[in-house]
């Protein structure tokens, strides 16, 4: 952990020292992966994570301290000489030191350890959460950038046939409200285009937060596919991989052994330890030698209420590890349905609807610049075209989502 933090600092250090390069020279599209490495190194989120498990693992060496001894030096009348016999000076030197009993330093490191444990899974789940951001915000500026280049060929495409109507108003093949009609609904094509450019800007943006950029640069540019993925793993074998890797039901199986290490430590507690010690004193002209030993009774207080305690928090952290186990399947089946349900929406549009979008609209236009066809006709299957090829993207966009809120659930990568 220790060496992947460090190469981690190392590598945002070379990341801070090469912005000004940045700056200069527009990067290459980024996938999805170079993202998510960018993200584990640069989000500021996960490395505060990182930071908090270093702090908490230093709590490992305050736990494996032993207990200091105690040095006291004393002396009484030492104005005086050692022949006055009324009260001849004296000194005195002490050394004691306090001896645990009942082992409470092995459980205080495991306590210690365990704690290391929890919030390292915690850390992991940190960042399964921040890989789901960055894949979803990754999608959906794909998506964005996808939605983008529909509008600009739908506006271009469009604007030719505008550009059409006007040499056939001005043949006088149509009328000139039949072309002022059609000039119209360029409105819509042009509006369709600049929200598919906003909706690219602010999606760039949200990508460009979630990898630690500290202000968004319209360079930022990334590659990768919608094409929907086809999952072959079945949903059994997903379902023991999540509850194999899933880092808050390791956090609640690691809190069971932190709770029964806090039990041991509340007896531990309970027991006597004893403080012993030893002395040298200087009387006048005698040297004398004594010890000490000093045990507490424990009459009234045997650490009675922390016993109690940790054994109801004990019981507390084995129902959290059942609802976290079954929260685990329960996140995993309905992350499946969901995949299954958008593939089947986008199985629909590839299969069958965008093909007979694409007839209809190729037939219609053939139509109308022949006159068998009306401009209603025309208009209504340009906008079914459009409408079309948005609802396959967003199923395309919607079955990655999907798989990616299936990994997350599963703590695995479903799709490699």
């Amino acid at each position: 952990m220790k060496r992947l933090l460090l190469r981690s600092a190392f590598l945002v250090g070379a990341l801070l020292s090469g912005v000004s390069i940045q700056a200069q020279a527009p990067q290459p599209p980024l996938t999805l992966q170079q993202a998510l490495d960018m993200a584990r190194v640069r989000n500021p989120s996960l490395l505060s994570g990182q930071q908090h498990v270093i702090a908490t693992r230093a709590n490992e060496i305050t736990a494996g301290l032993r207990q200091n001894p105690n040095f006291q030096i004393s002396g009484a009348d030492v104005s005086l000489s050692a022949s006055n016999p009324a009260s001849p000076y004296s000194y005195a030197a002490n050394v004691n030191r306090l001896f645990e009993r009942g082992e409470k330093r092995r459980w205080r490191l495991d306590i210690a350890h365990a704690t290391t444990d929890v919030t390292q899974s915690q850390y992991k789940d940190t960042e399964r959460q921040t890989a789901l951001a960055v894949k979803e915000a990754f999608t959906q500026m794909l998506a964005a950038k996808a939605a983008l280049h529909i509008s600009d060929d739908n506006l271009q495409s469009y604007r030719k046939t505008v550009e059409l109507s006007k040499v056939r108003l001005d043949a006088g093949d149509i009328s000139a409200t039949d072309f002022e009609r059609i000039d119209l609904q360029l409105a819509e094509f042009e509006s369709d285009y600049n929200n598919a450019r906003l909706n690219f800007i602010q999606s760039s943006d949200q990508l460009q937060l979630q990898l630690g950029i500290e202000k968004p640069t319209d360079t930022f540019d990334i590659t990768g596919t919608l094409d929907p993925p086809t999952i072959t793993s079945p949903l059994a074998q997903i379902e023991q991989q999540a509850l194999q890797s899933r880092p808050d039901y390791l956090a609640a199986q690691q809190s069971v052994r932190l709770s029964d290490s806090n039990i041991k430590l509340a007896d531990a507690d309970g027991t006597t330890d004893p403080t012993i010690g030893g002395e040298y004193e200087r009387s006048a002209t005698y040297n004398t030698a004594g010890f000490q030993v000093s045990i507490p009774l424990r009459i009234f207080d045997r650490n009675q209420g922390e016993k109690e305690r940790t054994r109801y928090e004990a019981q507390s952290s084995h129902f959290a590890e059942t609802a976290a186990r079954n929260q685990v399947v329960n996140d995993v089946d309905q992350a499946w349905a969901g995949y299954e349900t958008a593939m089947s929406m986008a199985k629909l549009y590839h299969g069958h609807y965008l093909a007979e979008a694409t007839r209809v609209r190729d037939n219609l236009e053939f139509s109308y610049r022949h006159g068998g066809a009306t401009l209603l006709d025309y208009l209504d299957a340009l906008r079914d075209y459009r409408q079309t090829n948005l609802d396959a993207l967003n199923a395309n966009t919607q079955v990655w989502l999907a798989v990616h809120q299936l990994s997350f659930a599963a703590a695995t990568e479903i799709v490699p």
